[in-house]
C-alpha cells in the first residue's frame, strides 16, 4: 500500500490541488449568486435572454 501512494503521489497531489481550485470556483459562483450578483456582461439590450436573466425589482 505504501508503494502504491509513493508510486502515485503526483497525481495524488495534482488531483487534490484541482479539487481545491474547482471548490474555490463553485463556492465564488454560489457566493455571488446570493448576493445578488449576476455572472453576464451586463449589457442586456444585445442579449438573447435579457428578459429572464435578471429578476425585477
Amino acid at each position: 500500500m505504501l508503494q502504491w501512494i509513493q508510486t502515485n503521489l503526483g497525481t495524488m497531489l495534482i488531483c487534490a490541488v484541482l479539487i481545491v481550485i474547482v471548490a474555490w470556483i463553485v463556492r465564488s459562483l454560489v457566493r455571488q449568486k446570493r448576493q445578488g450578483k449576476s455572472a453576464c456582461g451586463c449589457n442586456c439590450a444585445h442579449c438573447a435572454m435579457h428578459g429572464a436573466c435578471h429578476r425585477q425589482k
